[in-house]
C-alpha cells in the first residue's frame, strides 16, 4: 500500500527520503524516520484515541507494521499518508477489540483528559468549555467528515494526503471536511462558543 508522489505536490518530506533509505535496508535510517514521524503519530492517535497510554501503544505497533511492511514501500512514496493510514486501521481494529471487550465485562472506560495549560482560571473553564463541545459535536458528525476535519485541520496534511490514508479523492477530502467545519461552526455558535462569522 503506497501513494507516489504527484505532479505539482511539495518537496518530498525528511521523513519520506529516510524511509527510502530504510526500506533499502539501511537499518540506521529508521531513527531518522522515527525521530520525524513519532510526534505527529502521536498527536494523532492521542486526538483519536483520548489515551495517553492507547496512544503510545499504538505508535509502536504502527512503527512495527511499518518495519514489517518496509519492503513493500515503494521509494519516491510519501511514507506521512501511508503510516497514517497504518495507525488508523490499528485504531479501528483496536477500538473493535475494545468494544467487544467493554460489552463482555459491562464495564466503560473513560478516556484520560489531556489538561490545558492556561494562566487565568476563567480562560482554561472556557477553553475546557469549548475542547468539551468540540469533541461532542465531531463525534455527532458522520464519521467520514469527522476523519476528513482531524486529518487536515488538526493533523495538517494536505488535501492529497488526506485522501490517500482515507482511500478517497481530493474533491471528497474538500467536502467532508468543509461539511464538518460548517456543521462545527454552527453549533458552537448556537451554543454561544463560536465565532460569529462565517470564517474561521
Amino acid at each position: 500500500m503506497f501513494w507516489p508522489r504527484m505532479a505539482g505536490e511539495r518537496p518530498r518530506s525528511t521523513e519520506s527520503v529516510a524511509m527510502d533509505r530504510y526500506a533499502r535496508g539501511e537499518a540506521a535510517a529508521f531513527a531518522e524516520l522515527y525521530q520525524a514521524l513519532s510526534p505527529r503519530l502521536f498527536r494523532y492517535l492521542l486526538r483519536m484515541s483520548r489515551e495517553r497510554a492507547r496512544a503510545e501503544d499504538l505508535l509502536q505497533q504502527t512503527f512495527l507494521r511499518m518495519h514489517h511492511a518496509r519492503a513493500s514501500f515503494t521509494p519516491g512514496s510519501d511514507v506521512v499518508p501511508w503510516s497514517y493510514a497504518i495507525a488508523r486501521r490499528l485504531f479501528i481494529d483496536s477500538t473493535r477489540r475494545h468494544r467487544r471487550e467493554v460489552l463482555a465485562s459491562g464495564d466503560e472506560a473513560p478516556g484520560e483528559e489531556v489538561a490545558s495549560e492556561l494562566p487565568d482560571g476563567e480562560q482554561l473553564a472556557r477553553a475546557r468549555q469549548l475542547s468539551a463541545a468540540i469533541a461532542k459535536e465531531l463525534e455527532r458528525l458522520p464519521s467520514a467528515h469527522r476523519e476528513a476535519y482531524q486529518l487536515v485541520r488538526e493533523e495538517g496534511l494536505s488535501m492529497a494526503e488526506a485522501a490517500a490514508v482515507l482511500g478517497t479523492t481530493v474533491a471528497a477530502v474538500k467536502l467532508r471536511a468543509h461539511r464538518a467545519y460548517d456543521g462545527l461552526r454552527v453549533a458552537l455558535q448556537a451554543a454561544g462558543l463560536g465565532p460569529e462569522g462565517g470564517g474561521e
